[in-house]
């Protein structure tokens, strides 16, 4: 699917914005709290249905066991880390609120980086009873109604919390769902164990019927940074498995250098895999991984991202606004990739989040439903409703920060930073876009389909609206304003889409 840029217009000083969307920008500003935005909190039960009136797509996904019928299968990377809810608080007053989002948070530990976190989970109000089930109810039930067919879970520990949070989310996707599928991917830069310990730990996590097999019953391993152990190492562990457990393998190891290592892990592998790239210009790599993976034989498993920036690592990205994104699974689709792995559902710490955020809403969920319907489907889905999607960072890349935190810096191999708001739209039929980015405003016309069109990042609010023959047919407000004077750097791209009602992203 080809994204054009739309001509355009520059309209200074242009007024007189349509009652429709002032009215929005009213709510919105009601809405968001200072700092932290917590304005709101989701609903208890996420499920398929919007509270709004219209379907929030643009598109009408198919129906799950239409999409679970294709032999493509996409999972989501889930974090352990990161649940809903760490302590059933309410959002203003939680642990993520407390601890996680401020730069004096537990005890001033990240107080350097101004703060671990720079997003979070939607927020979810305390709950009665076993609260935590609950949440993993909410989390499989959204993964599925965006066509997700299962979560590859970080195993971090193999015991302690950690291990008792994948055991309670593999019972709640089987109370949800019995066909979500939960992929084992061993954490190989936090795990130290030994062979026959891991092999063990697999096993009793794989006896669980959601556990993802393979139609001959082999239980897939995937462990993240397979490369951290030798394939001798990873023998013993497949071999122990097998002969101690009962448990045939397929072993999907994936890499951050496939290509120093493909050659070495061939015997012993089912398919390769790599954690990927989140820059918008280094994605050419992927169609030269999936020919070596064709090479030797193997399945592959194509890495998906949205972003990355690390306030507590001072590095970043340049994603691009949403063109990692759209590239990335655009090369899946290309390539013929056999499985896609979202990269990742909800580690914020690295801003990678798909899951449904506070400052990101749904947008990179709802958007990424539309490349995964074709990547299972094999065609494009054909636009039925007209959507705009925002996306834009907060602030200038190189402006500086007021509190403590220091700036980040751009990762090597990086394409350079740049500050703009992209405005992403799907339409049904040609229609007339009116966007205010601050003191700037723009008007231009573009034909149906998707086209994304770029304005330089200004001071305050952005707003878009689409009309067509005179009608407002969607509309959408940045959730964030804009600053040239942030307190810490926030350098992920924050998203909004006009398919979600006002009240909730």
């Amino acid at each position: 699917m080809q994204n054009h840029t739309a001509p355009r217009h520059a309209v200074p000083g242009r007024g007189g914005r349509r009652t429709g969307l002032a009215a929005l920008v009213g709510i919105l500003l009601l809405i968001v709290a200072a700092g932290t935005g917590l304005g709101f909190t989701a609903a208890d039960d996420d499920r398929a249905a919007p509270s709004a009136a219209r379907d929030p797509l643009p598109f009408d996904l198919p129906a799950t066991e239409r999409l679970r019928a294709s032999d493509r299968l996409v999972f989501a990377h889930y974090f352990t880390p990161y649940p809903l809810s760490l302590d059933n608080r309410p959002a203003d007053e939680d642990y993520y609120a407390r601890n996680y989002l401020t730069a004096d948070g537990e005890n001033g530990k990240h107080a350097a980086y101004g703060g671990l976190l720079r997003d979070r989970p939607l927020p979810v109000g305390p709950q009665q009873g076993d609260w935590r089930s609950a949440h993993y109810r909410q989390e499989v039930r959204t993964a599925v109604a965006a066509g997700i067919d299962g979560f590859s879970v970080d195993l971090l520990s193999l015991d302690g919390p950690h291990r008792e949070r994948v055991q309670l989310l593999m019972s709640a996707a089987r109370e949800v769902d019995p066909g979500f599928r939960i992929m084992l991917m061993p954490d190989m830069k936090a795990l130290d164990a030994d062979p026959a310990t891991l092999a063990r730990a697999l096993a009793e996590l794989g006896a669980a019927p959601n556990a993802h097999r393979l139609d001959d019953g082999r239980l897939v391993v995937s462990p993240f940074k397979a490369e951290e152990k030798t394939p001798g190492w990873w023998r013993q562990v497949l071999d122990t498995l097998r002969t101690r457990h009962d448990t045939g393998t397929a072993f999907v190891p994936v890499f951050l250098d496939l290509t120093s290592h493909a050659e070495a892990f061939a015997p012993l592998s089912h398919g390769f895999s790599t954690w990927g790239s989140r820059s918008h210009t280094t994605l050419g790599h992927y169609g030269e991984h999936a020919a070596l993976a064709r090479e030797h034989g193997k399945l592959w498993m194509q890495p998906v991202a949205v972003q990355d920036a690390r306030p507590n690592q001072g590095v970043f990205d340049e994603a691009g606004n949403t063109a990692t994104l759209r590239g990335s699974w655009n090369h899946a689709i290309e390539d013929g990739a056999d499985w896609v792995q979202l990269t990742t559902w909800n580690d914020y710490s690295e801003s990678t989040q798909f899951a449904p955020s506070l400052h990101n809403g749904h947008t990179y969920l709802d958007l990424s439903s539309y490349y995964l319907t074709r990547f299972k489907t094999g065609s494009w889905p054909r636009i039925v409703r007209d959507t705009v999607y925002l996306t834009h960072r907060i602030q200038p890349h190189d402006a500086p920060a007021a509190g403590r935190a220091g700036p980040m810096r751009l990762r090597p191999g990086s394409a350079p930073a740049r500050d703009t708001v992209e405005v992403l739209t799907f339409l049904a039929g040609p229609g007339a876009v009116d966007v205010t980015v601050g003191d700037l405003h723009e008007r231009y016309t573009v034909p149906e389909g998707v086209r994304a069109e770029l304005l330089p990042l200004r001071p305050g609010r952005t707003t878009a609206e689409v009309t067509r023959g005179g009608t407002t047919t969607t509309e959408a407000v940045t959730r964030f304003a804009v600053t040239e004077k942030p307190e810490v750097q926030d350098l992920q791209y924050y998203g909004v889409t006009g398919g979600r009602p006002a009240g909730r992203p």
